[in-house]
């Protein structure tokens, strides 16, 4: 193989990595359950 395929294959191969450990992370973040909102009231009441 020449270089300019060895450079694709890598940043293809990066780039695949970098999209599952994005899918993963995000689900792992989903699995935490649904986010509760701050409490406004107390929050302006500190100011």
């Amino acid at each position: 193989m020449d270089r300019s395929k060895i450079i694709a294959v890598t940043t293809g191969a990066i780039s695949l990595a970098l999209a599952i450990a994005y899918l993963i992370v995000v689900q792992i973040l989903d699995m935490r359950g649904e986010m509760i909102p701050a409490p406004l009231i107390e929050a302006l009441l500190k100011f």
